[in-house]
């Protein structure tokens, strides 16, 4: 009854030292390209950072900044502008494609969490930034293999490599190892890695953009640049650590106390969340590998909107659930499930509609009609479906029982 709408496309990305493909990568639109190498996501967001990296802080902890390496980054971003004959101005506020080998790469400042539940295995990265659609260049995951956040000036190969290096049963420290040693350009990056073990490392350049660092932990990573001040991953930390509940909801909360601690110096824009299971079911096409899998793309508060999807998806989770156990002659389990999506998302009119259709296909029309009766006077349209469901085989062909459904709409 409900479509699935994941897709794949093509990406125009260009070469990296690291040896990413054609197709792979790029600045004007990161694309998807998880049926090109199994569950793989894509994502690498780029920022500019000018800050220098000391170890401190509670766990492993990098960031702060020194005024002369500001200098040498707005030399090195004023070379790489003018390589492609742009100005100094421009290179700061439009993030176009540069190829990576000997360039620093696409900007995407922005703060982002990677993280292992220990409990499930699942893995993920969450992001914010004041940038377009951060979530298609800085988010990578493969179900069963681990997580990469990638920005700063973005080489999107961390996340392709890291992920194929993780694969292969690299940790995740000796990967990020690995990558920033064949790295000229390593100085204006900012990763974090980690891999289906929980085993975690990132790396701040010393060219990130002050207030710019992150701190590493039991199993998770917060990582951030050109933030409003020093406070912002230590609150991510903290969040994580301190809240209960799943991947998600632990991801989103550090999201939420970043930007409660002042968040990035721009402002906000789009965020986005990835959390891919465990173990791979071996069919990422399917969409079964991937929990969460939300962007948002352009809003004055992506943090809400993101909390909001999430709370939609879980709804439709309830809701698919219920279709799988109606397939399985599970009736009241199936009505369970379809009651709480319809608890979690009561502005979501469709959802009771299918729990109403399914009541009838399993003869209980009575507890159908009161539902109908509420999703028809707030949506008069859905009255207009009823006729239609008998030829593709979701209600019977009883056009008595059609009628007696359709007279549940007010009348005009």
């Amino acid at each position: 009854m409900r479509m699935d709408n994941r897709t794949t496309r093509d990406s125009g990305r260009p070469p990296s030292p690291h040896g990413l493909p054609a197709g792979f990568g790029g600045a004007r639109g990161a694309r998807d390209s998880r049926l090109r190498h199994t569950a793989c996501r894509p994502a690498s967001a780029g920022q500019a950072g000018l800050g220098a990296c000391t170890e401190g802080g509670e766990g492993r902890e990098a960031g702060g900044g020194r005024p002369d390496v500001r200098i040498a980054a707005r030399l090195l971003l004023g070379a790489a502008a003018a390589a492609f004959g742009v100005s100094l101005h421009a290179a700061f506020a439009v993030a176009q494609p540069v190829a990576v080998t000997g360039k620093p790469g696409p900007l995407a400042h922005t703060f982002s969490i990677v993280a292992r539940d220990p409990a499930t295995g699942e893995m993920g990265v969450a992001v914010q930034s004041h940038w377009f659609s951060v979530g298609s260049i800085v988010t990578w995951a493969e179900a069963g293999v681990g997580a990469v956040a990638t920005q700063s000036f973005v080489d999107p190969s961390y996340g392709y490599r890291g992920l194929e290096l993780m694969r292969t049963g690299v940790a995740a420290p000796e990967a990020l190892k690995r990558l920033l040693a064949a790295d000229a350009q390593r100085d204006v990056r900012q990763v974090a890695m980690v891999d289906a073990q929980g085993r975690v490392d990132a790396f701040s350049g010393a060219l990130n953009i002050k207030d710019a660092g992150h701190r590493v932990g039991a199993q998770y990573s917060v990582q951030a640049n050109m933030m409003a001040n020093a406070k912002v991953w230590p609150a991510m930390a903290a969040a994580f650590e301190k809240t209960r509940g799943d991947l998600a909801e632990r991801m989103l909360a550090a999201l939420e106390a970043a930007q409660a601690a002042g968040g990035d110096i721009r402002g906000t824009q789009s965020a986005a969340m990835l959390i891919v299971r465990a173990k791979s079911s071996r069919r990422p096409w399917a969409g079964a590998d991937r929990v969460f899998d939300l962007r948002v793309e352009d809003h004055p508060e992506p943090i809400p909107e993101l909390r909001r999807l999430i709370r939609l998806q879980r709804a439709y989770a309830h809701a698919n659930r219920g279709d799988e156990l109606v397939s399985e002659k599970k009736i009241d389990e199936a009505l369970k499930e379809y009651t709480a999506a319809g608890e979690l998302a009561p502005e979501i009119l469709e959802l009771p509609f299918w729990q109403a259709v399914t009541l009838v296909v399993v003869g209980r029309e009575a507890e159908a009609a009161p539902i109908f009766r509420r999703v028809f006077a707030k949506e008069p349209a859905w009255a207009d479906l009823v006729p239609r469901l008998p030829a593709a085989g979701q209600l019977p062909d009883d056009p008595a029982l059609i009628s007696r459904i359709v007279a549940l709409r007010a009348p005009k």
